[in-house]
């Protein structure tokens, strides 16, 4: 198995540093590394990428917008990297579909782990950034959680999706096929007025503190 990523970071020191560091790892090869979102879109159209690691602050096109142009027009996983100070960055990753949102003082080691968990299919959302999402959940539409709102198997996937479990590994675990899952999703979707998966997983984190 060798994962294809894209680095974008308009630091040339960090970019360079995880060009280095994360080349290292014989799981990883490094498509390229750009200092801005609209080059970063620009690699995944045209080449095979399978996660692309994004800075939020870069010139042109953020993180952000990046994350949801290359969901949009590729088959990428974005993974944001992230700082304590960005907020509304978060936010606006997880309404923009992106798998993964971690921050740069993680170790290399602990940034590989995402980068596989993201191309395994997983949601990576690190307990400091949750927390911060979390604080920015303010509606009662998201704060407060009614499990009467749901039947058994729909909690059921709501659980799972906490816990990060991609579709398959949704379905594996309750022995049903990933088209199940994806109408289950799509119930609960509709039920919460939600957009996305993660979402459903802060939604029922946050709602069961």
């Amino acid at each position: 198995m060798t994962i294809k990523i894209l680095i974008a970071d308009d630091d040339s020191l960090i970019r360079e540093s995880l060009k280095i560091i994360l080349g290292m790892d014989e799981e990883i090869e490094i498509v390229d590394a750009v200092d801005n979102g609209l080059k970063a879109l620009e690699v995944c159209i045209s080449f095979e990428v399978d996660v692309a690691l994004l800075d939020v602050r870069m010139p042109v096109l953020n993180g952000v917008d990046a994350a949801k142009e290359i969901l949009k027009k590729t088959k990428t996983k974005p993974l944001i990297l992230t700082t304590f100070d960005e907020d509304e960055y978060i936010m606006g990753a997880i309404k923009n579909g992106a798998k993964g949102y971690i921050l740069k003082n993680n170790s290399p080691e602990k940034i590989k782990d995402a980068i596989k968990m993201v191309y395994s299919g997983n949601t990576v959302l690190q307990d400091v950034v949750m927390e911060k999402v979390k604080d920015g959940l303010s509606s009662s539409r998201e704060g407060n959680f009614n499990k009467d709102m749901f039947s058994e198997r729909e909690m059921d996937i709501i659980e799972a999706i906490s816990e990060g479990l991609s579709n398959k590994g949704i379905a594996g675990k309750l022995y049903i096929s990933e088209g199940t899952v994806k109408n289950y999703i799509t119930s609960i979707l509709n039920k919460t007025g939600l957009e996305h998966r993660t979402q459903i997983a802060i939604y029922y984190i946050k709602g069961n503190r």
